[in-house]
């Protein structure tokens, strides 16, 4: 069954379309929860017990959307395509393999949409939790996770440049940069 889906998969070049999605939507993610952590920082004295339920809604909140909004997406157009194929051929394509991958390519996608951010917050926020259960952290909890943050960052930047075949440090270090520069806009705003 499993080798079945990947044929099917490979059919639609479904795996380099959900690469990019895992990129976008895990950075959202990622993100995401810094500013949610650098908000938390800045307001001084929240306790971890919120900052995790307000990390989690958000990370539940991007799941969700990034499973919806692709499926949606990428159904229409993967019908669309097909559509056009079957005019193009004027043949009926349902019954065949490029049909059925067409209706597993939303379904991967969307799932990679929308647990990369789910993911990748879980990861984020672990020290948190690490902190909640009286686990020693060498920085404060929210210090700990905000540089979570920016690992997850830094390393979501590295899968980018060894997908892309550009070097691989720059593309890390510049998702480290605009990381910063989010954080810094963040505090300058809380001023």
């Amino acid at each position: 069954m499993l080798q079945r889906i990947r044929f099917l998969l490979n059919l639609t070049k479904a795996n380099s379309i959900a690469r990019r999605y895992f990129f976008t939507n895990g950075y959202d993610g990622a993100l995401t929860m810094l500013g949610l952590l650098m908000g938390f920082y800045a307001s001084e004295d929240v306790p971890i017990r919120t900052a995790i339920g307000a990390c989690m809604g958000a990370a539940m909140a991007l799941c969700i959307s990034g499973l919806s909004s692709a499926y949606i997406s990428e159904s229409e157009e993967r019908k669309k395509e097909l559509a056009e194929l079957e005019r193009a051929l004027v043949d009926d394509l349902s019954d065949t393999d490029f049909s059925r991958a067409m209706k597993w390519t939303p379904i991967w996608i969307a799932l990679v949409n929308g647990f990369a951010p789910f993911l990748i917050s879980l990861v984020i926020i672990l020290p948190l939790w690490m902190a909640q259960y009286g686990i020693t952290l060498p920085l404060l909890p929210l210090e700990s996770a905000i540089a979570s943050a920016f690992f997850v960052i830094f390393l979501l930047g590295l899968f980018l440049g060894k997908m892309s075949g550009s070097f691989w440090l720059w593309t890390g270090l510049r998702a480290l940069l605009i990381a910063v520069i989010t954080c810094l806009i963040i505090l300058a705003l809380e001023l």
